[in-house]
């Protein structure tokens, strides 16, 4: 009898462990940047066709040494574009996921909060950008799909980088490698 009963509290710690396990199934992209290295946790949940994309397009090494083309301090980087001026992306668009059910979509673009950047609604394709700071303000027209857990200081420090009159570099910003683990 002792056995059964300590077979089932196995079997129940096991089974708790899986479900625990499944139930936050949200990967980490990690960045390396010729400015330092940051890690973004992917919000599967609240926007899995965006999480898809990324993740398929740094699957494919699309995102590899692509710069960070548009900085505006106190607001934005923006990279994901191999034209590197704002106009490129991967030959295609997909759809907005802005559910305001989400946790994402009620937080909003929080400082560190990673979104689609797009030029109208569902043109999403590979560009995306990183809050520097709180901007309740900026309309939720961006898919949120992820936000920086690590390495905040990297992000800050490419937010602080010379920029021309376009918000452009003035020393490329580079993405030298995205990983998914």
């Amino acid at each position: 009898m002792k056995i059964l009963i300590a077979v089932g509290i196995i079997l129940v710690l096991i089974v708790a462990g899986y479900l625990l396990f499944t139930m936050n199934n949200d990967s980490v992209a990690v960045v390396e940047t010729s400015q330092g290295t940051f890690e973004i946790e992917l919000y599967q949940n609240d926007a899995p066709n965006t999480v898809a994309n990324f993740i398929k397009l740094t699957n494919q090494n699309f995102y590899d040494n692509l710069i960070f083309h548009r900085v505006v301090k106190g607001f934005v980087i923006q990279g994901g574009d191999p034209n590197s001026n704002g106009t490129g992306g991967p030959g295609y668009s997909f759809a907005d996921e802005l559910d305001p059910n989400t946790k994402s979509y009620q937080e909003g673009y929080v400082k560190g909060a990673v979104a689609m950047a797009n030029s109208g609604p569902n043109t999403n394709g590979s560009q995306w950008f990183v809050t520097l700071a709180d901007l309740p303000q900026l309309p939720k027209n961006y898919s949120i799909f992820g936000r920086v857990i690590k390495g905040q200081d990297a992000v800050d420090a490419i937010g602080l980088v010379a920029v021309d009159n376009t918000d452009k570099p003035v020393s490329s910003v580079v993405i030298k490698k995205i990983t998914i683990r």
